[in-house]
């Protein structure tokens, strides 16, 4: 918390100070989600190029002093973040893009960039002397702080609609968590967890309402443009729901620029499924922010009213940058197109975010001269019952060469 100057209500721009222990505005209520401000001046004395040189803590606990932590050890967490950035080749050449790189986040250690988030909430827990953490989930929140909890020690109690995925129901119960299948949708389980979190005092993990979990968040960011050696790409294409991801990757670009160490923030592409598009419909037809269906494949982006919408359209609206929104079809192609020509298997929300970057681009709002970094944020072994929409059944054959050799010589 050393270099925190305070917090900031998003909407009526109340200041309060960082000591508090406090999630929202006490004027604006729920909708006064509070911004953290860091004292860029100090920052700068301490975080440079040569900072990460020396740097051999290869975790998201890098940027320790750009997030809203007491410094202490944090080697027993899980070992969350420093995911690779690939630069693809295939892809690129296909698209004709000047540059594409792939962060996997899929690789962090229950599966997706919600870990990201989930480790500051345990350690921000552990700080306030909390023994259970609650949040509500499509399901990537929900498994990733059960899995992180777990580690150090604290209960869970988790809040899932009842459409959430097989693989990450899995997920939560092997790590132990106290699951509540809410008979409906996400806005019903976010509803019910918020209610019992009031009630029983539990330590709040929704991200759109706790402002330290943006700031886990944007280690993303942080980490997208230390490996590009603080050259950032034009375009960050980032899959969105509640709006927390996407003002994440914004604010940790802004922290960046603040200290010195990128001379500009890239356009954000914010990427909504079609079949669930409250930001985009808001931003198109410019009107204000409604809810929206529930209906498509990509449940962790299946959000009908998002909590963190401030952050999200800033996001964009300060980046430069747009809304897009993609078909479950798409999402399926580039699903596989990840996979077979990348090696990168994202789940389908994960995936989004390349989808809109190949609708960006036929439309015009990428151009080919430009370089884009996609994240995808989740893997792909989290819904493997969509997975398996995206390609062809496995051949068949009895186990005999000849019928193989005809096989082979047939398709090949």
């Amino acid at each position: 918390m050393k270099y925190v100057k305070n917090y900031e209500c998003t909407v009526c721009h109340k200041i309060f100070d960082k000591n508090m222990i406090i999630n929202t505005c006490d004027e604006c209520g729920e909708i006064g989600i509070l911004d953290i401000n860091y004292n860029y001046d100090e920052l700068k004395k301490v975080i440079n190029k040569e900072y990460f040189k020396n740097n051999t803590d290869y975790t998201m606990w890098r940027y320790k002093y750009l997030m809203s932590v007491i410094d202490t050890d944090f080697n027993n967490t899980l070992k969350v973040g420093w995911t690779p950035l690939y630069e693809s080749f295939r892809l690129k050449e296909e698209l004709g893009l000047k540059k594409l790189y792939i962060k996997d986040e899929g690789l962090n250690p229950t599966a997706s960039l919600k870990d990201r988030a989930s480790a500051v909430a345990v350690v921000k827990a552990i700080e306030e002397n909390a023994e259970i953490i609650s949040c509500s989930s499509t399901g990537n929140a929900a498994s990733s702080l059960a899995g992180n909890a777990a580690r150090m020690g604290l209960k869970t109690v988790i809040f899932v609609p009842k459409r959430a995925p097989q693989g990450k129901l899995a997920q939560l119960l092997i790590y132990g968590a106290k699951v509540i299948s809410v008979d409906g949708d996400y806005k019903d389980a976010f509803k019910l967890s918020k209610d019992a979190i009031n009630h029983f005092g539990w330590y709040n993990r929704n991200a759109a309402i706790n402002p330290h979990l943006v700031e886990g968040k944007k280690t993303v960011a942080l980490e997208i443009a230390e490996q590009l050696d603080f050259n950032v790409t034009d375009w960050v294409s980032v899959s969105v729901g509640d709006g927390c991801t996407i003002g994440a990757v914004y604010k940790g670009f802004y922290d960046l620029f603040m200290i010195g160490l990128i001379n500009r923030i890239p356009k954000i592409l914010g990427v909504q499924s079609d079949g669930c598009s409250p930001f985009y419909t808001a931003f198109s037809k410019g009107c204000p922010l409604e809810e929206a269906e529930e209906n498509t494949i990509a449940d962790s982006i299946a959000v009908g009213i998002p909590r963190n919408p401030i952050k999200a359209q800033n996001a964009v609206t300060k980046s430069k940058g747009t809304w897009i929104t993609v078909s479950d079809k798409e999402i399926l192609k580039a699903m596989k197109n990840l996979g077979s020509k990348e090696g990168i298997f994202g789940e389908p929300a994960g995936v989004a975010g390349f989808a809109g970057v190949i609708n960006a681009l036929q439309q015009g709002i990428i151009k080919h001269t430009d370089s884009v970094t996609v994240i995808v944020t989740g893997n792909g072994l989290k819904d493997t019952f969509n997975a398996l929409k995206a390609i062809k059944a496995p051949l068949s054959l009895k186990p005999d060469l000849q019928e193989l050799i005809k096989h082979i010589k047939k398709k090949l």
